[in-house]
């Protein structure tokens, strides 16, 4: 979304990085969007090479991830935790040898009675879910300009702060 908002489109990144990225400038500051292309729990095989080649702090890298512990729709920014059970961001923090780098937590809720939370995530949202998940995705765009604008203190406060339940 922040990428649309700009006009920046993803291209392939550099042999080595298994990931499509986009530049843009933010605020007049440059940023690197990047959407890895491994599954999901191997992200950290893209985020780190990614870290690695433009020269990056993990303190000024930020990942987007569901997560099933957070109400749906909900959105949280942490700084330096751990995976919270996150197969994608347990990934990265192991290929980066840190969890010290910023992740924004999208909420998607528990899953129903016995339903297997993979079969759960990667299920479509349902046509009343939709308009819900559309303003989480408008908000975690303005959460990810922030994040670039003024860093990650500044941008926890539209998800209501660093420890805020939604």
């Amino acid at each position: 979304m922040a990428a649309q908002r700009h006009g920046a489109t993803f291209k392939r990144a550099k042999r080595t990085i298994r990931a499509e990225v986009a530049e843009v400038r933010l605020d007049g500051r440059r940023a690197v969007l990047a959407m890895p292309t491994t599954f999901m729990n191997e992200s950290g095989q893209a985020v780190a090479p990614l870290v690695r080649y433009f020269r990056a702090e993990p303190s000024r890298l930020l990942i987007v991830h569901d997560d099933i512990d957070l109400p749906f729709a909900k959105l949280r920014l942490q700084f330096d935790r751990g995976s919270g059970g996150n197969n994608g961001a347990r990934s990265v923090i192991r290929a980066l040898g840190s969890q010290e780098f910023w992740r924004l937590k999208c909420g998607v809720g528990r899953p129903p009675g016995r339903m297997d939370p993979a079969d759960f995530v990667l299920r479509r949202f349902t046509r009343k879910e939709q308009p819900e998940i559309d303003l989480m995705v408008q908000l975690a765009a303005d959460v990810v300009e922030r994040f670039v604008a003024e860093g990650g203190e500044a941008a926890q406060q539209l998800t209501g702060g660093p420890n805020a339940n939604g």
